[in-house]
């Protein structure tokens, strides 16, 4: 590393601080970039994933950006894929205790997260660890130290474990340890710097407490926030159905871009790009559609790549803005048994939905158009021997040829 040239301490804090909600503690930052300047010795800088789910959404993004963020500076990024703590089950948020993992649902989730962090963070430049590597080799001695310099009071200060203890629900005892073994990530690291969501404040601060049980140096926690879904109400979460996914069609991922609201869309510049600040400002006195428009451009190009991002956003326009039809609409045979098939059923049928009940919700919403024609009765039905061109939402089409099956449709086809 020698030779090795950082920015200024307040060029790098000012790149750091960007978006992130706290830094704890600033000026014991500051004085790990001034050593690190001086020594020519880059940070150590941890970011702990449990291979929970395999599929990276903008929410993500966030944290994996700010990570990136600390790579350009020229530190020393470590990414901790947490094939050992994803056995536990971060409570963090949760009501309930969490069912752990198996070995090979942890192994086949990480082998996703590997290939989609490479969409992010220079990945010849990363330091990929598995904690199964120090975490399982600590035998009932360690883990019982280690356990002696945490209190049931601190546990209880979560806001999770709190709210569970005084409403009687179950706190499984292994879920105290999760805290436990993310901090010892960072003392078997030597980790300067971990990066984590507000809802792992607790867990990081953890982490400086016990390193400097064991007399390191603690690190800081650099926290980011939690990322608003598309809905602008709720965290982003592919439960909700609010999210936008990195790997996802470059038209569907540019399309849910330009669905954010007008005020939701700065702050999605704020956190997802890096975009200079002065920049956003400018746009700020221009027409938000322009500035709509090259967000989902931005963040589409930056996931699928620039060709793709522009052929989205020429989709986008022929289709919900002209109101053209997409280039190419998947075709779809469904069975109409009596000579009909109620739409709620055709449309699970036909992919656009994954059950009849999400069907009549959305026709009742006015989201299904057939021919062209909104519908919003409930017993809508559609006919054999046709083809329709339906379309869900503003980005599903189809077209949906019914044929005949020769029998009646069962009570269960109706529900």
């Amino acid at each position: 590393m020698a030779g090795l040239a950082f920015p200024s301490v307040d060029e790098q804090l000012r790149i750091i601080k960007r978006g992130v909600a706290d830094v704890i503690v600033e000026r014991e930052l500051g004085d790990k970039l001034e050593r690190s300047r001086a020594r020519a010795e880059p940070l150590r800088v941890k970011l702990g994933l449990d291979p929970t789910a395999p599929d990276l959404h903008l929410g993500h993004t966030v944290v994996l950006g700010k990570l990136r963020d600390f790579q350009d500076l020229g530190h020393q990024v470590i990414v901790i894929l947490g094939d050992f703590t994803g056995m536990i089950g971060d409570p963090t948020g949760r009501s309930e205790t969490r069912r752990p993992l198996t070995w090979d649902e942890i192994r086949a989730n990480a082998a996703t997260y590997r290939a989609q962090l490479g969409k992010i963070l220079d990945m010849d430049r990363v330091r990929l660890e598995l904690n199964s590597s120090w975490l399982g080799t600590l035998t009932m001695e360690d883990v019982i130290r280690l356990t002696a310099h945490v209190t049931v009071a601190q546990m209880l200060q979560r806001e999770d474990f709190a709210a569970r203890y005084a409403s009687g629900r179950a706190i499984s005892l292994h879920e105290f340890l999760y805290p436990i073994a993310q901090a010892y990530d960072s003392v078997a690291l030597k980790a300067d710097v971990e990066l984590g969501g507000t809802d792992q404040t607790f867990n990081l601060l953890v982490g400086r407490d016990l390193q400097r049980a064991l007399g390191q140096e603690p690190q800081v926690a650099v926290t980011v926030p939690i990322l608003e879904g598309l809905d602008g109400v709720q965290k982003m979460s592919k439960s909700l159905g609010n999210y936008a996914g990195i790997d996802e069609k470059p038209e569907d991922l540019y399309g849910k871009v330009m669905s954010v609201s007008d005020d939701l869309m700065w702050r999605y510049y704020e956190l997802l790009t890096r975009i200079p600040e002065a920049e956003i400002e400018a746009m700020r006195a221009g027409h938000p559609m322009d500035a709509k428009k090259r967000l989902a451009f931005t963040l589409t190009a930056q996931y699928q790549g620039p060709e793709k991002a522009g052929a989205a956003a020429e989709h986008f326009v022929r289709v919900h803005q002209q109101g053209a039809l997409p280039a190419e609409i998947h075709e779809r045979r469904v069975l109409a048994r009596g000579g009909r098939i109620l739409l709620p059923q055709a449309l699970r049928e036909a992919g656009l939905v994954p059950s009849n009940s999400e069907g009549r919700r959305l026709i009742a919403q006015g989201a299904v158009e057939v021919d062209g024609e909104r519908v919003t009765g409930l017993e809508a039905e559609l006919t054999e021997g046709r083809t329709y061109l339906i379309r869900v939402g503003k980005r599903q089409f189809r077209r949906v040829t019914v044929e005949r099956s020769g029998t009646s449709p069962s009570a269960a086809e109706r529900t």
